[in-house]
């Protein structure tokens, strides 16, 4: 087209990569131009330079295109039979290996919204039973799309969405939660989500089960060869790849041997090429570095853990990350909240609001603190805690969630009040005479700053719900596009399963053998004509060299290399052949070119055809 001709086409997806920081060059490119033509006619722009216009000054606009370009569709047990033969073939027989205390590894990549990655979670949960699950199964889920990831982090669906669940696993691993179905707490927290660029970020390593299903379907044949020698480094030897239907390893043999060819379930080649492990090692950084950074990760967990001070930390969704040891003794948490919203937890008003506090930290962007804040036992005693709420934030600005820190400072109260009634009492005198005044104009004080802290509460709770509001809306939106997709998606699976169908119907019924040959001479192609007359049947041919099976055709004098060479679209001669039987045949063997996407000659295209037999087998015939 000409937009992409004169390079408007890669200002925009390079202006998409330098504000945003999506690299769309790995992707299909009939396939992002569809989605990005969609997304302009939808705002009315003709033109990608008007469009780039448009979204520099309409800068709102990244989401919904981002939206469009990232199909996130994905549900809970998509395609059955497969997550059956995946729980049957695959992890049964990982979790009978492994012992009580090996760690089982799960990537789950291009995760979307998290259905597929809680279905994995629910079918180890159910083999392992819940105590070795907590304790052995690290599931990691990644996505580029920060909205999706947000929304798996909830672990909150509809009831429709988990229809598909089926019912023992729904009562056992799902629970009402405002008329909406919410993952048991348990299977939230074995799942970690994060944002990985599968084109351009290190893979998670020693996986024993690598999910990505229906992702690289989108990206180029270069871009997936990449990715793929990624995931063929962050396998275990014994590890497993666990694909979509819409997807084959055809053309990288070398790294991954089909397990279930049906389900795209693959294992991982033994060893590999030296050049294959290098240029790998040098793509991830080796594992070393994940080796390195894991236990940097355990370094900072254990000193927030060991710390002096109680912590508790919170992400943007109110959700409990972390509590160190002090937080929980101090509050009598334990390691099972972690992971709970913060709203359902005491801690969340006793001894202070929290919520507000968090809300201010957020909106002024610096610690809010909260001084002497008291805190009364059941037995009368009083604690004094110092209260102070950090907002916390990646280097690049972007907020990640809150720290909330409590010091106990009950004796410094305690000295400064019997200070303040020493004080009193050698002013009491003075102070009588003015008493009454004094106390008129502090309780108007007071009643004027709840007054004014009411109201800050309640501005801050009406923007709140006005988010929610934009939020349900936004969600609302994308389901639709989402269903529409799908609606597309299954259209275009039945045209194509009727076209294989129809394939395979007029092969079947040709009278001649057809053979098909890549360039490198192997059978891409073996009808049932062929099969009944050299007694091989497809599977059995399939990949190999023609010039490796055992038939009684003289291959040798078939001018292959020189027709797949030259410009000749047709060539015809007889050679006598013996079938399958052992009677001597003349074979009529005609060539014509197999022709690639761009034109140009990929293979050769044989037709057999038996034009003569001997007397004994005519007769028989007739």
């Amino acid at each position: 087209m000409s937009q992409e001709k004169d390079g408007a086409f890669s200002a925009l997806l390079d202006h998409l990569h330098r504000s945003r920081g999506f690299d769309f060059a790995g992707y299909k490119a009939p396939s992002l131009v569809r989605r990005i033509r969609h997304r302009m006619e939808q705002v009315g722009q003709a033109d990608y330079a008007g469009y780039l216009d448009y979204l520099e000054v309409h800068p709102e606009e990244f989401t919904p295109l981002l939206n469009t370009i990232l199909i996130n569709v994905t549900s809970f047990f998509r395609e059955p039979d497969a997550w059956r033969c995946l729980a049957d073939d695959v992890l049964a027989p990982m979790a009978a290996a492994k012992g009580s205390g090996e760690p089982i590894r799960v990537w789950s990549a291009g995760c979307s919204s998290g259905e597929e990655a809680y279905t994995l979670a629910i079918l180890l949960a159910d083999l392992l039973g819940p105590e070795a699950f907590a304790r052995q199964v690290k599931i990691y889920a990644t996505d580029v799309d920060e909205e999706a990831l947000a929304a798996a982090r909830q672990a909150v669906y509809a009831p429709a969405a988990v229809k598909a669940v089926p019912e023992p696993y729904r009562n056992r691993f799902l629970e009402v939660h405002n008329g909406r179905m919410a993952l048991v707490p348990d299977l939230r927290r074995a799942v970690i989500f994060g944002r990985h660029d599968l084109v351009q970020d290190p893979p998670i390593s020693r996986l024993d089960l690598l999910v990505c299903r229906n992702t690289l379907m989108y990206l180029n044949a270069e871009t997936q060869g990449r990715i793929l020698e990624r995931f063929h480094f962050a396998l275990e030897q014994t590890g497993i790849l666990f694909m979509g239907k819409a997807e084959m390893l055809l053309t990288h043999a070398g790294l991954f041997n089909p397990l279930n060819i049906k389900h795209r379930i693959f294992t991982k080649t033994r060893g590999g090429t030296r050049r294959e492990r290098m240029l790998t090692e040098v793509q991830t950084g080796g594992r070393e570095a994940s080796d390195r950074l894991n236990e940097h990760l355990q370094l900072r967990e254990a000193a927030l853990e060991a710390g002096p001070t109680a912590q508790v930390m919170v992400d943007l969704d109110g959700v409990v990350v972390q509590c160190n040891a002090r937080a929980r003794a101090l509050f009598s948490l334990s390691t099972r909240d972690c992971g709970r919203l913060l709203q359902d937890l005491d801690l969340s008003y006793k001894p202070v609001e929290l919520r507000s506090l968090i809300e201010r930290a957020y909106g002024e962007r610096r610690p809010v603190r909260q001084n002497a804040v008291e805190r009364v036992f059941g037995d009368g005693q009083v604690q004094y805690l110092d209260v102070q709420v950090f907002p916390l934030q990646a280097e690049s600005g972007t907020p990640l969630g809150a720290c909330i820190s409590y010091e106990d400072v009950s004796e410094r109260v305690r000295l400064q009040m019997e200070l303040q009634r020493s004080s009193a009492d050698l002013e009491r005198a003075y102070e009588s005479l003015q008493s009454a005044h004094e106390e008129l104009e502090t309780t108007n004080e007071e009643l004027q700053s709840t007054n004014e802290e009411l109201e800050t509460t309640n501005e801050e709770l009406q923007s709140t719900n006005e988010e929610l509001e934009t939020m349900n809306e936004e969600l609302q939106s994308t389901n639709e596009e989402q269903e529409s997709l799908n609606t597309e998606l299954r259209r275009r699976t039945e045209e194509l399963n009727t076209t294989s169908a129809f394939l395979q119907s007029v092969l079947a019924g040709l009278r001649s053998a057809v053979m098909a040959v890549d360039g490198q001479f192997r059978i891409l192609l073996w009808n049932p004509r062929a099969e009944d007359m050299w007694g091989l049947r497809e599977d059995e041919v399939m990949g190999k060299g023609l010039f490796q099976l055992d038939i009684g055709i003289p291959l040798n004098e078939l001018p292959l290399s020189s027709f797949l060479a030259g410009k000749a679209t047709f060539h015809e001669m007889d050679l006598e052949a013996t079938n399958r039987r052992g009677r001597a045949v003349t074979c009529r063997v005609t060539l014509t070119p197999l022709l690639g996407a761009g034109g140009g000659r990929e293979g050769v295209v044989l037709l057999l055809d038996e034009v003569q037999s001997d007397t004994s087998e005519s007769e028989a015939g007739r």
